[in-house]
């Protein structure tokens, strides 16, 4: 056989290189996005190779190193959290699992445990040997010093009386004041953060939250959520809401150097948009969220099944639209999954519509996509950690005018807003036509959230805002304390 010509095997080379790329990616992708980034903000090695290779993209491009620097390109500032150093901090979750406000606890746990904080994270979930999840998340937590444990234990209770601070994560979580603490319960609320992200009736029982009124404060996601709580409360249970703090979430270090790193990008759009059957010059309009009728899957299926009849009837000339619903269940095979399926294929759109596999790596998703649809319905999303991921891709965003997004998108100019419920089917099919015959409201639109992003919704953002939250918590009870 001949000798291949050299241009060949440049080619060939070419070819290999954004697959080199995308393992790297990859083992970064299940590093660093493994829990939503939940945990790496506790590494402050340099152990982590492909946060390198990114470090070292950004510098080439802006052709020199890389430094951590703040806005004004000083010295590093100081950790809000500093203050924690050494602090007992008691974190009780009702349940360790892949869901909004476990990962958002464990997140917290990295935040403190980065100060020098000791953190003892502890749950009511029964664990089975099966769970990989739970095994997973555990040995995630105790690599980086968080201590786990049962709530049920004398180790519970003993370190609830020693901490500086417990945190209850969730309305649920209630239930183990009394069932744990039993005749202790007074003595450890006065230094109890109640967090909660529940944006749903069922969750206003008393067993759950009737010591509510007497913790050192509540911590909530949105100002929407909060004054529901206020009102809901007060009207259906008779008690009054203690200090309450609404504290915007923020995007990890680990997110938004993806984000803002434009060979990453490429690499994972290209991987992703293939492995779809989608090519590069289609649209991609995606639900990024669990699969369930609160999410709003169906809703939006017909609203892109209303656009697709607009464009052909009004003979309007953009690019081939899909529609991509991340959050399915191969496995479960609910009803209400059938039920998406069955309207996909009854409406001949199994070429448009794609569904992925609950998946622990949104930044992939999120890279390959022109719209990201946040179609929560009823109250909405408490925060709705999604929305800001997305807005850091400098991606527009099409949203239900209802829950936390209305504080996080700004009508008209970082996205677009449509009622939730069936009114909303025809809005949001008229917002995605628009943005598919827009590209610079498109562009515009992913631009200025992204800068909305820099502007409020990092890490440091949020770290900043807990921080305020848990001084506050700390003097009320030494105010409680010196009173007794």
């Amino acid at each position: 056989m001949g000798k291949q010509p050299s241009a060949w095997i440049t080619t060939q080379q070419k070819k290999r290189w954004p697959l080199m790329i995308l393992l790297l990616l990859s083992l970064s992708t299940l590093m660093a996005f493994l829990i939503r980034s939940t945990f790496d903000s506790c590494s402050n090695g340099s152990s982590n190779n492909v946060g390198n290779f990114i470090r070292e993209g950004q510098a080439e491009e802006k052709g020199g190193t890389h430094h951590q620097v703040n806005h004004n390109d000083e010295e590093p500032t100081p950790n809000p959290l500093d203050f924690m150093k050494s602090k007992l901090v008691l974190l009780v979750s009702h349940e360790l699992s892949l869901s909004g406000g476990p990962l958002l606890l464990m997140e917290l746990a990295c935040l403190l445990r980065e100060v020098g904080a000791d953190v003892v994270l502890v749950t009511n979930q029964k664990q089975t040997e099966s769970d990989d999840i739970i095994y997973s998340l555990e040995h995630k937590m105790l690599n980086r010093g968080v201590q786990v444990f049962s709530a049920k234990g004398q180790e519970a209770i003993d370190t609830a009386l020693k901490a500086d601070l417990v945190v209850l994560n969730t309305a649920v979580a209630g239930k183990w004041l009394d069932a744990v603490l039993k005749e202790h319960v007074a003595d450890v609320l006065p230094k109890v953060l109640w967090w909660i992200h529940e944006m749903r009736g069922h969750y206003f029982k008393l067993e759950y939250v009737k010591h509510l009124p007497l913790v050192g404060g509540a911590m909530i996601d949105s100002h929407t959520t909060a004054n529901y709580w206020k009102n809901r409360t007060r009207e259906r249970l008779g008690i009054k809401m203690p200090e309450t703090y609404v504290v915007h979430l923020g995007n990890s270090k680990e997110l938004m150097e993806v984000a803002e790193n434009r060979v990453a990008k490429l690499v994972l759009r290209e991987h992703v948009r293939e492995s779809l059957g989608v090519k590069n010059e289609d649209l991609v309009f995606a639900l990024i969220n669990s699969v369930s009728r609160g999410k709003g899957q169906d809703l939006f299926l017909r609203s892109f099944h209303e656009s697709l009849k607009l464009i052909q009837e009004s003979k309007l000339k953009v690019p081939p639209i899909h529609a991509v619903i991340v959050g399915s269940d191969m496995n479960a095979q609910t009803k209400f999954e059938t039920e998406l399926r069955n309207f996909v294929s009854q409406n001949n759109m199994q070429g448009r519509v794609h569904f992925v596999n609950k998946t622990l790596t949104v930044a992939p998703y999120l890279a390959s996509i022109d719209v990201l649809v946040q179609n929560s319905q009823a109250r909405g999303e408490c925060f709705g950690r999604i929305t800001i991921e997305a807005m850091a891709f400098q991606l527009p965003v099409l949203g239900t005018a209802a829950g936390g997004t209305m504080e996080i998108v700004v009508n008209g100019t970082k996205g677009l807003l449509h009622p939730a419920g069936k009114e909303g089917v025809m809005p949001l099919s008229n917002n995605i036509v628009k943005l598919a015959t827009n590209v610079e409201k498109r562009l515009t639109m992913g631009k200025k959230g992204y800068e909305r992003v820099k502007e409020r919704f990092l890490e440091h953002h949020m770290s900043e805002r807990i921080a305020k939250v848990l001084k506050e918590i700390l003097l009320h009870k030494a105010k409680r304390h010196s009173e007794s």
